[in-house]
């Protein structure tokens, strides 16, 4: 990794994607300039979830990657090369079951340990650069009201080194993320498809209205939309506003 990687330590902000954002517009900042927070206090998730994470346990970091020739119509190739970086690193360690919950929630079993929220700031129909947002559950052992989540230190009974898993975190960040305008999503897909949640397996969605239907996650479309085999052989593609997976 290059010496140049510049990291901003804060104790405590709004949120680090917006902290990175607002800091965009008075200088001029490397690629994997990093934001991380020992406290983040309003950090979000997808479609205006709250994060609640633990002072100083967690690693909540957000990453600037800029880019030249990044199509609009091929941003999934983004929410591929992060997942694939958190996966890496996450299998490194052993942890069991690791899996991505589509679009960029990451798994282990059934449980939630890392979110993912990537902003794209546009021009034209490209995308200018991208701010990438990760909160993972490292060290907290204690989810109030969180049953679906689980941190690594609950998995493995470690404690986390948080700069050292930052660190490797950034280092998988530049493998997946250099390069990657000269990539289509249909030739990242397969390897992302492997990872999915739930794959093939019946599952039961919510839709836009509420209403519960039965399903199996097939495969992500080029443009990033779900696959879902619905009965009678029907395939259906939703995009992240129009369905959600109960588990």
């Amino acid at each position: 990794m290059g010496e140049q990687t510049r990291i901003i330590k804060l104790d405590a902000t709004d949120s680090t994607n917006l902290y990175l954002k607002e800091l965009l517009q008075s200088v001029k900042l490397d690629d994997y300039t990093v934001v991380v927070a020992k406290k983040q206090l309003k950090g979000r998730g997808q479609m205006g979830t709250v994060w609640q994470s633990e002072e100083g346990k967690n690693l909540t970091f957000s990453v600037l990657k800029s880019f030249d020739a990044l199509h609009v119509n091929h941003q999934f190739l983004l929410n591929i090369g992060v997942s694939m970086a958190v996966f890496d690193v996450l299998h490194g360690l052993s942890m069991p079951n690791v899996s991505v919950k589509w679009p960029n929630d990451i798994m282990s079993g059934s449980q939630k340990i890392c979110g993912i929220l990537i902003e794209n700031v546009l021009k034209g129909p490209l995308v200018g650069y991208a701010i990438i947002g990760i909160g993972l559950n490292v060290n907290q052992t204690n989810f109030e009201n969180l049953g679906k989540a689980s941190s690594l230190k609950l998995l493995t009974g470690k404690t986390f080194d948080l700069d050292e898993l930052l660190h490797n975190i950034l280092i998988r960040l530049q493998h997946h993320l250099n390069g990657l305008e000269a990539k289509t999503v249909s030739q990242l897909l397969p390897s992302y498809e492997k990872l999915l949640f739930r794959k093939d397996k019946p599952s039961t969605f919510t839709n836009a209205q509420g209403e519960m239907f039965m399903g199996f996650i097939r495969s992500v479309s080029p443009a990033g939309k779900l696959v879902l085999e619905l009965e009678d052989q029907i395939f259906k593609e939703y995009d992240l506003k129009e369905v959600t997976l109960l588990y």
